[in-house]
């Protein structure tokens, strides 16, 4: 069965691959950074991602400068984004930048800044 629905809006969530973390911890901090990222988005952007079906894309970047190198495009852009910096309660250091949420947006927007990351 294939889908052939077309997102006009998304969400991109991209973690970073040089830091150990257990698989429950990256999605934990994933998930930060799509409910921080949601939480500053305007209204009708948030609307219209919620009534296409909230599409979601998950990225590998490879170190913490590469986070803040794809804030300051979407900061740029006017795209919300949502620099998770982890507690330190379990796995991590207090203060490790772990992934960054933007969106959600436009589609064409985030994929302006995203498109040449990988997929998690």
């Amino acid at each position: 069965m294939t889908d052939d629905r077309v997102f006009a809006w998304k969400q991109c969530l991209v973690v970073r691959t040089d830091v150990k973390m257990s698989c429950g911890k990256m999605c934990a901090q994933v998930a930060h950074a799509a409910v921080s990222a949601f939480q500053r988005a305007g209204e009708e952007a948030q609307e219209s991602w919620l009534s296409e079906g909230q599409k979601k894309v998950v990225l590998k970047a490879r170190d913490e400068r590469t986070l803040h190198e794809v804030r300051m495009l979407a900061d740029a852009r006017g795209i919300p984004a949502a620099l998770i910096e982890d507690a330190g309660m379990t796995e991590l250091p207090p203060g490790t930048i772990t992934a960054l949420g933007l969106g959600p947006a436009r589609t064409e927007e985030l994929d302006r800044i995203t498109s040449s990351y990988p997929l998690l």
